[in-house]
């Protein structure tokens, strides 16, 4: 006969007993008999509320999805020769994503003989960094990608 190391539903050890006492002894009690270590010797049993113990399961990975912040990707596209207003309403807006938590993808998109000036894209993307260092980090330098050159920045860790 098949014996079981049985837990009590209070933790207690109860000690090696057979397969057919263990679930005697779950049923006085009026609880489950609960396999949680199948590949030990002998294996381990425990007795407890099993409709309970899943309920509590279930709220716990329910609070965890509430816990849980998801971030998202803003990207914000400008051109190397962008005019200082236009500059400041985009820096508003990579502000504004950045207090929202998320993260700002900056792109200066290139067109034609501007490629050959990527040192401005560059400046501009660094400036914009220097501006919003109080709020956001730079998670990646300034690369050129294609005719685009791309930067990210993240939200300041609080």
């Amino acid at each position: 006969m098949e014996s079981v190391r049985l837990i009590g539903p209070d933790g207690e050890q109860v000690g090696i007993v057979p397969i057919r006492e263990a679930l005697d002894f779950a049923d006085r009690l009026n609880l489950d008999l609960v396999e949680v270590a199948p590949m030990a010797q002998p294996p381990v049993c425990k007795v407890m509320d099993y409709g309970k113990y899943r309920y509590e399961q279930e709220q716990k990975t329910k609070e965890a999805r509430k816990r849980q912040t998801t971030i998202s990707i803003k990207e914000i596209k400008l051109r190397p020769k962008i005019d200082d207003h236009d500059f400041a309403t985009k820096r508003g807006h990579v502000e504004r994503f950045l207090k929202n938590g998320d993260k700002v993808k900056l792109t200066i998109m290139f067109r034609g003989r501007e490629l050959v000036h990527p040192h401005l894209g560059e400046r501009l993307l660094r400036r914009m960094a220097e501006e919003l260092q109080e709020l956001g980090d730079v998670e990646s330098q300034p690369n050129l990608d294609g005719r685009n050159m791309v930067m990210m920045l993240g939200p300041k860790k609080r």
